[in-house]
């Protein structure tokens, strides 16, 4: 095998393991969504639960859409905008923010979406064709 060849298979085999992980760190965090534990820091929040439960519905959609190859792409990138929200949201409403997690999720979903650029490009031309 050529050292390209190695250098591409390593990269591709990097990259689902960090989709994998992300996936588990979402589901893990939609749980505690969906549970009582984050009542009080939405409510906090000043939106009402209403943005709790849409923000666990985005998080398991998109983890399970790390996992499917042609859904990876934009489901990372779905991601990164969810944490777009939450950084922001951890700086400027949240008395105590820490915006330290948020923003390496949003870094890492965004480093996923941008070296799955060819899956979310696919998908465009796909609909592209139908339209």
């Amino acid at each position: 095998m050529s050292d390209q060849g190695t250098t591409s298979r390593a990269r591709e085999i990097g990259l689902w393991v960090v989709q994998v992980a992300l996936a588990a760190y979402f589901v893990y965090s939609a749980f505690m969504l969906f549970g009582d534990g984050l009542v009080k820091k939405f409510d906090e929040i000043g939106f009402g639960q209403w943005l709790r439960y849409l923000t666990g519905t985005l998080e398991i959609a998109g983890a399970i859409g790390l996992l499917i190859p042609m859904l990876c792409g934009l489901a990372a990138l779905g991601l990164a905008l969810v944490m777009v929200g939450a950084v922001g949201t951890e700086l400027f409403l949240l008395a105590n923010g820490d915006a330290m997690l948020p923003a390496i999720l949003l870094a890492l979903c965004a480093a996923v979406a941008l070296l799955r650029l060819d899956t979310i490009m696919a998908l465009v031309n796909r609909v592209r064709v139908r339209a």
